[in-house]
This record gives structure tokens, C-alpha cells and sequence, in this order.
């Protein structure tokens, strides 16, 4: 690799999932001979199980209650991620670099009155004029101040006041699309010189009824027990299982990095999304294009993370096209193990790839059936992400040579 200003580098990692917060525990993670178990919820939404989030002191990265008040667990799981990169870039107490920080958020919906929602879908099992109903429910149940609660770009308004990164600032709202986008955006910014430093990432609650109707409205969430990613079956629900996520990084221009003496994980060498129709092998035409960006990385240090949802054909699909672009490599459907976070789920996996990288990891099977073990650490990672409905992307993350 030779070095350039402009290349993009990992300084900084925030992640929060079902196996706890901070880099350390997730190392640990990916350093284990074999994977720990996820930390599930399956009785709250039963059938539903879902990736729970861990126990979390806010006030660690949220001082102030009156700000942890006014927001809800999504953008707290945001904000929280975000100063947890803060902190690991050495940022955090730089007011200056805070100040000229670009700020790229990928966000879902926020809020919702699961009463209201309730009432609305009762309601709409006695009459058929529904959307009348909506009109009539909407006009009159829901409290007003719901309506700003639910701005998407609410969470990076919140990291904007309590972190003070006070650069530019964007929001992508789209699901898995959402965190893909957010992260090209990012690397184009600054290998084109327009940007030196950026927080980017994002934050999804899984343990959301709302969201566990939106997604059982296409059937595509896993029923009864949880089952490793590649291994779900049909008849057991449509093969998703949620994952509550945050997961932000800090990336900066080589020469910005260097200037400050900042330790670099990862670099990150190419990343590029896509999105299209499915059918007649859409899908499949994509990846593969998609799959050019690595390269010819050898399979002997290279490790794939895939971001698969775990729906059942999409999975297929995938496993097919990986199979086939990048024989030989050992895959890792990291989503087995944290739960599918939609918009943070391409974040997840470069934070993943980086530490993996960083610390020599020899990641062990998520579903020891179909994954195969490494044999040796890892110097590049490809990293995939699959909407389950729409939207492709790879990246490719190498160590700093």
C-alpha cells in the first residue's frame, strides 16, 4: 500500500450492542476460540426474540439528566455511540477539532405513541373506511410535540449539543441504505479533500413494538427460538432477528491523523453502495460489480463480514455470490451474533473489521455449520451489507501497512 494524505484511516470506534459497550468487550468478542452466546430478549415480544441493549450508564457520555430526558432511547444509543468515538480518537475535550468536525448521521423514525398505534389497528379490524380512520386518529390522539420527536435529524442535533461537534451536518433516513450512504459520503469527503475529520454512524432500538410490526407486516422477522444466522429455517418466520445497535466512527484524512499522532485501526480503501430491483438476478449483478471494489486481496488474510439480514432468500443469495467472488475467504454474518441494527448494520461491520484488523484477531464462527475457521489473522476485510427489502453495499477495510 503506498501511503497518501488523502487516504481515509479508523481512529476512532464507538459501539454499543447486545455484548456491551465500548471497543474492549467486542475485541474480546472477536478474539474468543469460540463466539459467546447473544444476549437475547425472547420474552417481551415473544415470538419475537431480538438482540437486547445492555446495561447502560447514560451520564458517562450524557452529563446533563435534562438532556437524557429529552430524548428517548434511540438517540441517547446515538449520542452514547458517538461520544464513545469521541473519546477513543482522543477527541472528545478538543474543542477546536470538535468545532470543525463534519458530522454524518444514518437515522431511522424516532418516537411513536404505540397506544395511538394500537388503537389505530383495532379500530381498523371493525370498519373498512380506513383512511378516513387514519385522518380521524391521527387529527385527534396524537399529541403534537410527537411530531418533532420523530425528526430523524433529532439524534444528530443531540451529539451536536452535547458533544459540540459543530462542523457540517448530515442525516440519511432509509434503513440499511441509510448507514451505507453516510459512510460513502464520508469517504468521498475526504479522499476528495473537503473534508479532514468526520463522525459518522448511527443507532438502532430494537425493542421497539412498532418496529417489530412493520417488519412481521412483510413476514420477515424470525419466530419461536434463535437459530445462527445462516441456519434459519423457513416456517420459522421470515429469517430476521433484530439488533439493538450503535456503532460510530471517527474518520480522518491520513495527513489529519498524522499531524495529531492519532493511532489508526484500519484504513479504509474503498466503500460503495447500490440499489436497484432484485428479480431476474438484479441482485446478484450488483454484489458482483459491488465485489470488484476489493480487488484481488488474497484469501489467505482476508476475512468477509457480512452484514446478511438473515432473511431467507436474500441470505441464500448472498452466501452465493460470496462463495463465488471471494472463494476461500472465511465469511462472518456478524448480524448472528449483535442482531440486525438496519441503519447502524454497515457501520457495525467496519467498526467490527477494524478491530478485528487492529488486534489480530482470529474471529471465530458465528454459526460454526457454515462458517469456516481462520486460520490465521486477518489484513483485509470485506464488509457487505443486504437491506431486507432494499439497497447493496461493500466496503473494503485493510491494516495500515
Amino acid at each position: 500500500m503506498i501511503k497518501k494524505p488523502n487516504d481515509v484511516v479508523i481512529t476512532g470506534i464507538g459501539i454499543v450492542t447486545c455484548h456491551g459497550t465500548g471497543k474492549e468487550g467486542h475485541v474480546a468478542l472477536l478474539s474468543s476460540a469460540v463466539a459467546p452466546p447473544p444476549v437475547l430478549e425472547t420474552e417481551k415480544f415473544k415470538p419475537y426474540p431480538v438482540h437486547r441493549l445492555p446495561e447502560i450508564d447514560w451520564s458517562q457520555q450524557i452529563a446533563k439528566r435534562g438532556d437524557q430526558r429529552q430524548m428517548e432511547n434511540w438517540q441517547r444509543l446515538g449520542v452514547y455511540a458517538a461520544g464513545l468515538a469521541l473519546d477513543d480518537a482522543g477527541m472528545k475535550d478538543d474543542l477546536e477539532a470538535c468545532g470543525s468536525m463534519d458530522l454524518i448521521v444514518a437515522a431511522g423514525g424516532g418516537e411513536r405513541d404505540i397506544a395511538v398505534d394500537s388503537l389505530i389497528v383495532d379500530e381498523a379490524l371493525k370498519r373498512n373506511d380506513r383512511e378516513r380512520l387514519l385522518i380521524e386518529k391521527l387529527t385527534t390522539e396524537l399529541r403534537p410535540t410527537l411530531f418533532l420527536a420523530q425528526l430523524s435529524n433529532l439524534m444528530a442535533g443531540n451529539i451536536s449539543i452535547v458533544h459540540k461537534v459543530t462542523g457540517s451536518s448530515r442525516t440519511f433516513m432509509g434503513e440499511e441504505s441509510a448507514g451505507i450512504s453516510a459512510i460513502e459520503t464520508a469517504f468521498s469527503r475526504i479522499r476528495a479533500g473537503q473534508s479532514t475529520h468526520t463522525l459518522v454512524g448511527g443507532a438502532f432500538i430494537a425493542e421497539r413494538a412498532d418496529i417489530l410490526l412493520l417488519v412481521e407486516g412483510i413476514q420477515a422477522h424470525s419466530t419461536g427460538e434463535w437459530q445462527p444466522l445462516w441456519s434459519r429455517q423457513a416456517g420459522k418466520g421470515g429469517g430476521m432477528v433484530l439488533g439493538t445497535v450503535g456503532a460510530f466512527l471517527m474518520l480522518e484524512s491520513r495527513a489529519h491523523a498524522d499531524a495529531r499522532g492519532a493511532h489508526i485501526y484500519a484504513v479504509l480503501e474503498a466503500v460503495e453502495g447500490d440499489r436497484g430491483k432484485r428479480d431476474d438476478g438484479g441482485l446478484e449483478k450488483r454484489l458482483g460489480r459491488l465485489a470488484k471494489l476489493a480487488g484481488d486481496v488474497s484469501a489467505a488474510d482476508t476475512v468477509v463480514f457480512s452484514g446478511s439480514s438473515g432473511l431467507h432468500d436474500l441470505a441464500a443469495r448472498e452466501q452465493a455470490v460470496l462463495a463465488e467472488k471471494f472463494p476461500g475467504m472465511p465469511v462472518r454474518g456478524y448480524g448472528g451474533s449483535t442482531g440486525h441494527g438496519l441503519e447502524a448494520q454497515f457501520p457495525l461491520g467496519l467498526a467490527l473489521a477494524a478491530l478485528a484488523i487492529d488486534s489480530g484477531a482470529k474471529v471465530p464462527p458465528f454459526d460454526p455449520a457454515h462458517e469456516a475457521a481462520m486460520s490465521a489473522p486477518a489484513r483485509h476485510a470485506v464488509v457487505t451489507t443486504v437491506g431486507y427489502t432494499r439497497g447493496e453495499g461493500i466496503a473494503l477495510v485493510s491494516a495500515d501497512a
